[in-house]
């Protein structure tokens, strides 16, 4: 609660609810606040993401705790008249559950199961202030560490914990800052990989948007412990906000003496600065950021030599990712068996996941290391849809692959997935209903690293191109008998072959799809058919003339003319001219058209006259 304030209000300008209009409430909160004479009562305050992203734009109102969602320009009138003036929550705006209304936010089913490490701060503290982030315990981490503690005996916390690399492989944190802190040779340096580029993803982002000075004290704790004198943190430029929010957090830190020559006193000095990336997903790849850092193209090396013996500038690099970094502050303030006393043997502590897709609640969320896929989706994600049904999720981003209904039992932790063949990866969740085809979801995910590869080896540039045109080809009705095996022999060489984690694990999704949706891909190679009717030459559209009560309204719709008939003789489609663009079923009164699976009898009678010929 602020000093000589009567209320907080919280309100989330992650990037998110900024999109959707929260710097327009900010402004009608003002305006009206001063149009009742209470714009002294009021502390307003932008934090990072409040987690609920479908829910957006959100706020909290201190001290009730009172949680609003969807909160619309025109429902702040009711918010400032009926709970700012006369302390009557506006329940319409609060959360439902079990037939009731869910005042405070702790109590909202989206934050239940959930424990909060590394966004422990997020959504409670204003960015922008280092004074917030002190007030909550902010770098007493680093001045334990450096006053209190030896290099050594942090590097050895760090292992006690049990914490891994967030960034997707997993490797022992501990263990990486062993190596660079035995290399003896000077500077080192601390790169914080910000480049987060996996589609649906946004778990760094939000982190750096909503608690930047916790990151960057995580960089020191590690710069400490390895001896390193300067740090980069590397950012995708598409984070703006983000790169405005840990710039500012540097210049506070270095104004407050936490950045600079001999910190504390010490012998310690360290600096850090924001190195953008121009968007290539190829450089989360630790030795391509490098390259990228020092102003060269953004490509792999091969390992070893390892960044820990010469990384940026041929000098021993620690390269760690965003949330990894995040995680420090806490376990230094609570201690290594505090952290390790959450998840499983072998995976310890939270995950941040971003949780997207076809459930009812996306978003933001960490939960302990261990917990199920079912809890994550059906519980913190609330399930599917009305009326859909549950098909898969994709883990790992297109470097994961894609699990079933049978395997939401698996534990979430690095080997439970890898024996799923899926993987953790930075953390991105795309869940799909059964509306999803399973054949464009791998086709989807392998355009994209297709066109990611920075093309240096053979295996990727050449094969994952290969793989692709088969699967353009079997979306297409043109799938050949053999084609399922060429993809697997294709893909596990791609996977044995390539130069980096990009084409190693590139071709995942479409052999994940192909172990667990077999029966999709045969259907399109086999039948023409696209069995959810998402692949456009392998469905066609038609028209029920025991429905159709001739009211002419698709024909007059039809961009292409291709559908005709009367009153009497109802109406047809002529498929050859047909071009699918579903204006027909969105306008027919009485639902007698519909998406078929498989070519129809036309098209198909051409389809193998061709073959033929």
């Amino acid at each position: 609660m602020s000093q000589n304030k009567r209320m907080d209000v919280l309100l989330c300008c992650g990037s998110g609810c900024i999109s959707a209009g929260a710097k327009k409430l900010k402004e009608k909160i003002i305006e009206l606040s001063k149009k009742h004479n209470i714009e002294n009562e009021i502390n307003i305050i932008e934090t990072g993401c409040m987690g609920p992203c479908n829910l957006g734009p959100v706020m909290t109102i201190y001290p009730e705790g009172v949680f609003y969602q969807k909160v619309k320009v025109e429902d702040i009138q009711e918010i400032v008249e009926e709970h700012f003036i006369k302390g009557r929550p506006v329940k319409r705006l609060m959360s439902q559950g079990d037939n009731k209304v869910i005042s405070e936010k702790k109590e909202v089913p989206f934050f239940q199961n959930q424990v909060k490490v590394a966004l422990e701060n997020c959504g409670y503290l204003n960015p922008e202030k280092i004074e917030e982030y002190i007030a909550l315990d902010g770098y007493e981490a680093l001045v334990t560490s450096i006053l209190e503690k030896t290099p050594e005996e942090v590097i050895q916390e760090i292992k006690d914990s049990g914490l891994r690399g967030r960034g997707g492989g997993g490797f022992p944190t501990g263990v990486k800052w062993g190596f660079v802190q035995a290399n003896k040779n000077k500077p080192k340096y601390v790169v914080c990989n910000a480049d987060e580029g996996d589609p649906g993803a946004f778990m760094d982002r939000s982190l750096l948007e909503g608690d930047p000075h916790r990151v960057l004290e995580g960089m020191l704790i590690a710069a400490y412990a390895v001896g390193a004198s300067k740090g980069f943190f590397y950012i995708r430029a598409e984070y703006p906000l983000a790169v405005v929010r840990i710039k500012n957090a540097i210049e506070q830190a270095r104004e407050s003496g936490l950045l600079g020559e001999n910190i504390f006193g010490t012998d310690f000095s360290f600096d850090a600065e924001v190195r953008m990336g121009a968007g290539a997903f190829v450089c989360g790849e630790e030795t391509a950021l490098i390259n990228s850092i020092m102003g060269m193209r953004g490509q792999p090396n091969p390992k070893p030599p390892y960044p820990a013996n010469s990384g940026a500038w041929q000098k021993p690099t620690l390269v760690n990712n965003v949330e990894t970094l995040a995680n420090l502050p806490t376990i230094m303030r609570k201690g290594a068996k505090w952290f390790s006393s959450m998840g499983t043997e072998t995976s310890k502590g939270t995950k941040v996941f971003a949780l997207t897709g076809d459930i009812k609640n996306t978003g933001l969320v960490e939960v302990p290391m261990g917990i199920s896929l079912n809890d994550l989706i059906f519980n913190i994600g609330g399930g599917m849809a009305e009326g859909k049904k549950f098909k898969g999720v994709q883990l790992g981003g297109p470097s994961g692959g894609c699990l079933t209904a049978e395997d939401l039992q698996t534990q979430i932790d690095y080997e439970s997935l890898k024996a799923k063949g899926a993987m953790m990866g930075s953390g991105g969740v795309i869940v799909m209903d059964d509306t999803k085809c399973m054949v464009n979801v791998a086709k989807f995910f392998l355009e994209f690293t297709v066109d990611e590869s920075c093309g240096k080896c053979v295996p990727c540039r050449v094969g994952l191109k290969q793989m692709y045109n088969i699967l353009d080809n079997i979306t297409k009705g043109k799938g050949k008998k053999g084609d399922i095996e060429r993809l697997i022999t294709l893909g596990e060489s791609i996977q044995k072959l390539s130069l980096c984690g990009l084409g190693q694990s590139a071709p995942n999704p479409v052999l994940s799809t192909i172990k667990n949706f077999r029966e999709e891909y045969e259907a399109h190679i086999n039948d023409k058919m696209c069995p959810t009717c998402v692949c456009t030459d392998l469905y066609h559209i038609e028209i029920d003339k025991d429905k159709c009560i001739g009211c002419s309204l698709c024909s007059r719709k039809c961009p292409v003319t291709c559908i005709t008939g009367s009153r009497t003789e109802k109406y047809t489609i002529a498929q050859v001219d047909c071009i699918k663009c579903g204006n027909c079923i969105e306008v027919c009164p009485v639902s007698a058209i519909d998406k078929i699976p498989g070519m129809s009898s036309e098209v198909l009678n051409i389809a193998n006259n061709i073959e033929e010929d």
